[in-house]
């Protein structure tokens, strides 16, 4: 596509008598006739607005051959004597006559973009209240982990069994025909097998019988078909649209350049596809009745004591029953951390609750948050358990 090219005159400031807009063709003033400088952002040139969508400068080209040829003579070099711009093309001074040196410094494109750093950014401060928000989460947040490690610590108190107490329970099951209910296609024929001292049992499957069609579930048959449509957009070629890009040549001017490119639009259309649609049918299948066998209780004794040794209680199981056993001990201590206070263990075994005996000396280690950590007693192990109350 074809290529436009354009030359733009930019403008500067003098910082000697304030006059502004002052073309860069100019190299002195032409109110104060002070030579255009370095210093004081005098080489620091002004294109105009740029318009945001083509990024073309809304400033009018210039066709003056000076001007031309002012824009093709290089970057503006800068005298080391009176620090006078001069012509990119020039070996003298035009405002002192000095040749030009090792020294002299040019001005370049990267120079013009660092000749005006952006002005730093203004820091925002947080609002007071988020100051205040963050202060005391943080306070919290250390008061709870002191307060955390502060009571997590542990001091070593005396104390002693003041009870005991045991309960011992036994059940009785048999093992007994029931009649149950199940989907046809999942039942298999099998013989029960009677228990031999209550293990060894096999349920068994028998007398499938009073069979009737009844709803398990149900699926989704396909029915047909309907249009489903929905509004969507995509992005078309829609013609040409101008583009340009900018260069700073270091001298006042700018060479813009400009091409025609595709420009795409957003086209709205309407996207149909077919999708099958389903109706919900029941689905039947064959329940039948058939018996088998279960454990089921039948009795129950429980023992209790308190301060002596545990015992079972009895009770008789037949050819087809089976026991079951169960055991509870609890262990009541005191001890004293300033005020006298209950805790309770719970052995899990009739060997370990049997090591346990009134009037036995203990020793409790107790967190500050009131946590039993660890029971002693007399020279034994350690015991875990839980507090109870505090009198």
């Amino acid at each position: 596509m074809a290529k436009r090219t354009r030359i733009i005159e930019g403008t500067w400031n003098c910082t000697s008598c304030d006059t502004r807009d002052i073309p860069a063709r100019f190299r002195k003033c032409p109110t104060c006739n002070n030579p255009r400088e370095e210093s004081g952002r005098e080489s620091e040139f002004d294109f105009g607005e740029v318009d945001a969508a083509s990024g073309r400068l809304k400033r009018e080209g210039t066709q003056d051959e000076k001007a031309v040829s002012a824009a093709g003579a290089g970057a503006d070099w800068f005298c080391e004597y009176c620090q006078a711009s001069n012509r990119g093309d020039t070996t003298v001074c035009h405002h002192c006559r000095a040749e030009r040196s090792s020294a002299s410094r040019a001005l370049s494109e990267e120079e013009l973009r660092a000749a005006a750093p952006p002005p730093a950014a203004r820091k925002r401060s947080l609002p007071r209240w988020l100051l205040y928000a963050g202060v005391g989460v943080f306070v919290l947040f250390g008061s709870c982990v002191g307060l955390a490690i502060w009571g997590s610590i542990t001091h070593d108190y005396p104390g002693r069994v003041v009870s005991t107490e045991w309960t011992h329970t036994v059940r009785r099951q048999s093992f007994q025909r029931v009649k149950l209910e199940g989907w046809r296609d999942e039942l298999r024929a099998a013989s029960a097998r009677m228990p031999v001292n209550g293990q060894g049992e096999v349920a068994g499957v028998e007398n499938i019988r009073d069979c009737v069609s009844r709803q398990r579930g149900t699926r989704q048959v396909a029915i047909g078909t309907r249009e489903v449509c929905s509004n969507k957009t995509r992005s078309v070629a829609c013609g040409t649209e101008e583009k340009c890009t900018t260069k700073k040549l270091g001298n006042g001017y700018a060479q813009e350049t400009c091409h025609d490119v595709t420009k795409y639009c957003d086209e709205t259309y309407r996207d149909c596809h077919d999708e099958t649609q389903y109706r919900t049918e029941p689905v039947f299948a064959q329940k039948c009745a058939y018996d088998t066998y279960q454990w089921k209780q039948v009795d129950e004794r429980k023992l209790s004591g308190h301060e002596d040794a545990p015992r079972w209680p009895e009770l008789q199981a037949g050819s087809l029953d089976r026991l079951e056993r169960e055991a509870k001990y609890r262990v009541q201590v005191e001890y004293t951390d300033g005020a006298t206070k209950t805790h309770v263990v719970e052995p899990k075994t009739e060997a370990e609750f049997l090591t346990w005996k009134k009037g036995t000396p203990l020793s409790l280690k107790v967190s500050n948050s009131g946590k039993v950590e660890q029971v002693t007693p007399g020279g034994g192990k350690s015991q875990g358990g839980r507090e109870e109350t505090g009198r």
